[in-house]
């Protein structure tokens, strides 16, 4: 008795296993690459979906790298909020619209000024976007962005992907910017960017978007902008620099020399002292010569040393920019000071958390920086010039 009741278990469990009664196939999908959200002048939300196009894809659009033919289309919708609009989307979509593979989310400019707390609440509630998707603001419309065809890649959503896979800007995850805005400082940041107009011939859609600089948030509200050359100082602060090139003009010469920072190493040493909140910022780095366009000899221990002097003096100015503009621009701690501050005194932290707004800006910072110059490429002197035109300093 008990081997035949073991035997109808195991029939009746083999009869729950099998079947696939709740698949999607691929075929039903509108599979989503990027999304932007606006805010409308009646307080509404529009969601614009850049779906990719099967059509486009079966009949060879877009293949040649020429973007003479679009692989995506964007589809709008308005609603109450990002529910609302996506169910009236999904309304005028024959496929069931699928997150999964959207890498990219844009914010506009005015919904960002007005708070974009209800939005994250939709993007990390939802169990399809990725929360390694990378998040933007954009200067204008965001569908603009969606709906432009770059000459070099298939579609839009792909160009802003790999600007910030290459490090150009901030990169800024939906778990990032989560971890930013429930944080100490309760300030974040997301790189802001434009549309490259067209080039002479160009079709007027053919502007590619690219990153500006970056979006200043005081909690879930845009506060603000800072330029490229601020947010290179922020990432040097966040030991976040990487892919871009320094030129400074050594002492005495009349052009510039170019490098590409190898390493960084950035210290946060917070202080206090008689009641004075400091901040000491320790910085030592090691660049590369990629140009040379003075005529110094980079052998010479002298030359060198000039040159890394005035690498030096460049990144100070890069990171006194950035401090300034957080602490006295924008008041927002995007600096991660806080932090700093709350893991050496907490007790002292716990006393100034709330007034931590009023506090940041007279935060007395020092700046030390370190900088070496250890490669200057496969040639000493100045490329294609006399000997007897080369300096040693």
């Amino acid at each position: 008795m008990k081997n035949i009741l073991r035997i109808l278990c195991i029939f009746g469990l083999i009869l729950l296993l099998s079947g696939c009664w709740d698949r999607v196939e691929v075929n039903d999908l509108a599979i989503v690459t990027a999304a932007a959200i606006d805010i409308k002048d009646d307080n509404q939300i529009e969601l614009s979906l850049q779906v990719f196009d099967p059509k486009a894809l079966s009949t060879g659009g877009g293949q040649g790298g020429g973007g003479g033919g679009a692989i995506t289309l964007v589809r709008s919708q308005i609603g109450s909020n990002i529910s609302d609009a996506l169910s009236k989307l999904q309304s005028k979509i024959p496929r069931k619209v699928f997150w999964g593979q959207c890498k990219v989310f844009i914010f506009g400019e005015k919904l960002a000024k007005k708070g974009i707390q209800e939005q994250m609440d939709f993007l990390l509630r939802h169990p399809q976007p990725r929360e390694r998707a990378y998040l933007y603001v954009s200067k204008g419309d965001p569908k603009k962005m969606l709906e432009s065809l770059p000459p070099l890649e298939r579609y839009s959503g792909e160009v802003i992907r790999e600007l910030s896979d290459l490090h150009i800007g901030m990169q800024v995850t939906m778990v990032d910017l989560d971890k930013m805005l429930i944080g100490k400082d309760q300030a974040a940041t997301l790189p802001f960017i434009k549309i490259l107009p067209p080039g002479k011939g160009q079709e007027k859609l053919q502007g590619i978007p690219y990153i500006v600089g970056t979006a200043v948030f005081k909690k879930d509200k845009m506060s603000g902008t800072m330029s490229e050359k601020a947010t290179r100082g922020i990432l040097w602060l966040r030991n976040e620099m990487e892919a871009y090139t320094v030129s400074v003009k050594p002492e005495g010469a009349k052009e510039e020399i170019s490098l590409n920072p190898v390493s960084a190493r950035v210290k946060l040493i917070p202080q206090i002292r008689n009641k004075q909140w400091k901040m000491l910022v320790k910085v030592n780095t090691e660049g590369s010569v990629i140009q040379n366009g003075t005529n110094l000899k980079l052998s010479s221990p002298k030359s060198l040393k000039t040159l890394e002097k005035a690498f030096e003096e460049d990144i100070h100015k890069r990171i006194e920019l950035a401090i300034e503009q957080a602490q006295h621009k924008h008041k927002a701690d995007i600096v991660k000071f806080g932090l700093e501050f709350s893991r050496k005194y907490p007790k002292e932290w716990k006393r100034i958390e709330n007034r931590w707004a009023e506090v940041f800006p007279e935060v007395e910072v020092e700046i030390d920086v370190e900088g070496h110059v250890r490669r200057q490429g496969y040639i000493n002197t100045p490329g294609g010039m006399p000997e007897k035109e080369v300096k040693e300093k």
